[in-house]
C-alpha cells in the first residue's frame, strides 16, 4: 500500500544503503593504514646502520632511518585520519538509520491509519447489507 512516506522511505534506505558503503570503505582504509604502519614498524627493525666503516656509509643509513621515520609518521597519520573517517561513517550512518526508522514508522502509522478505516467502512457496509436483508425478509414476512 503506498502512502505519502513510501518514496521517502525508499530515498531514505537508499542514502542508508550509501552510508554503509561509506562505512566499509572506511573500515577498508583504517585496515590498510594499520597494515601499512605495521610494515612501515617492522622495516624500522630491520635496518642496522653500520659500527665502522666509511662516514659515508653512516650517513646513507641515517638517511635510510629518518627516512624510515617519515614514513611512520606518515603511516600514523594516515591511521588517525582512517580512524576519524570511520567514526564519522559511524556518526552518518546511524543519523540515516534513525532518518530511515523513523520515516518507516511513519509510513507504517499511516498504512495502519489507512486500514482502519478500510475495516470501518467495510463494517459499515456489511451493517448496512444486513439492515437491508432484514427489511426485506421483514416486508416478506408481513
Amino acid at each position: 500500500m503506498k502512502t505519502r512516506f513510501t518514496s521517502l522511505v525508499h530515498v531514505k534506505k537508499n542514502i542508508m544503503q550509501k552510508s554503509e558503503r561509506v562505512l566499509q570503505e572506511a573500515n577498508t582504509n583504517l585496515q590498510k593504514a594499520k597494515k601499512a604502519l605495521e610494515d612501515s614498524l617492522a622495516f624500522l627493525q630491520e635496518i642496522s646502520l653500520p659500527s665502522h666503516g666509511k662516514i659515508a656509509e653512516f650517513m646513507a643509513g641515517r638517511a635510510l632511518l629518518d627516512a624510515q621515520r617519515a614514513v611512520i609518521q606518515h603511516n600514523q597519520e594516515w591511521l588517525q585520519y582512517a580512524k576519524n573517517e570511520v567514526e564519522e561513517a559511524k556518526e552518518a550512518l546511524k543519523k540515516n538509520m534513525t532518518e530511515y526508522e523513523k520515516y518507516k514508522y511513519l509510513e507504517y502509522e499511516e498504512i495502519k491509519k489507512a486500514l482502519k478505516k478500510i475495516k470501518i467502512k467495510e463494517a459499515k457496509d456489511l451493517d448496512e447489507i444486513a439492515l437491508m436483508t432484514y427489511t426485506n425478509k421483514s416486508k416478506e414476512a408481513s
